[in-house]
């Protein structure tokens, strides 16, 4: 498929989705869609197991298209925007493979929203991660107020929110916003490293993992303790755990089939 806005790559089953949008990777409308596409297909593709998201140049994304914001003229199409930003991030977090956050650069608003619905986050040291939308007179509508408040805790999610400030990738780190920070000339090697090393393992378990803490996140512990032991007990069927099982006897490293 092609795609106006973003550029799509395979190898070693990890489908790499980059945002080329420029001059600051907006998400615009059209981006949104490919974006919603984009992961649709990467989740179907049995080649796949893992997907980073990154941006080229020198950002990751500054958010949404301010020219669309001019447009929007009730208060019912404001909240049809939101929403729809909102159901494709949802996709994201909720996708059945894991999704990891490439931040190479400034990662701003629905930049940071769409960071923040991925799996798993790496930031460059030197990118600028913030949610500025009260400067211009709004609040972060694609998910950014509650998920910034899960991954920060409500203290830190205001100050950030409300003071419209950026951070560098090392304070993201330090807070909990992004797994860790890493010089910019170590951020691909870094995400590809993880990447694969995850790639390495059964889709089947990839899954199963997925749904149990997302499962825990959504409806709490008890129902994810019900979920766990149901996607556990599943598994002992599968050709792949068998293979895990023979691998780990005879001291080799598995070679799993997903099914």
């Amino acid at each position: 498929m092609k795609y106006q806005t973003l550029k799509i790559e395979n190898e070693k089953q990890i489908t790499y989705i980059t945002i080329a949008n420029p001059p600051v990777n907006a998400l615009s409308i059209i981006t949104l869609q490919e974006l919603e596409k984009a992961i649709d297909v990467a989740v179907e593709d049995s080649e796949t197991k893992v997907i980073v998201i990154t941006g080229e140049g020198k950002f990751f994304s500054a958010g949404a298209n301010i020219k669309e914001f001019s447009a929007i003229e009730t208060s019912q199409v404001g909240m049809e925007y939101g929403q729809y930003g909102q159901f494709v991030f949802n996709k994201i977090e909720q996708s059945s493979k894991p999704v990891i956050a490439m931040i190479n650069g400034a990662s701003l608003g629905g930049g940071l929203e769409l960071a923040m619905a991925s799996h798993i986050r790496i930031a460059a040291e030197s990118a600028k991660l913030g949610l500025p939308e009260l400067i211009l007179g709004f609040i972060p509508g694609f998910g950014g107020t509650q998920r910034l408040t899960q991954l920060v805790g409500r203290e830190k999610a205001m100050k950030l929110i409300l003071t419209s400030d950026a951070i560098d990738g090392g304070e993201a780190a330090r807070i909990g916003l992004v797994l860790k920070s890493v010089p910019l000339e170590e951020l691909e090697v870094t995400v590809s490293s993880l990447a694969e090393k995850i790639s390495a393992k059964s889709l089947l378990g990839i899954r199963a993992t997925l749904i149990a803490i997302n499962g825990g996140i959504s409806h709490g512990q008890e129902q994810g303790f019900l979920l766990e032991s149901e996607l556990f007990g599943n598994l002992f069927t599968s050709e792949d755990s068998r293979e895990g099982l023979q691998a780990f006897k005879e001291k080799r490293s598995p070679v799993f089939k997903n099914h």
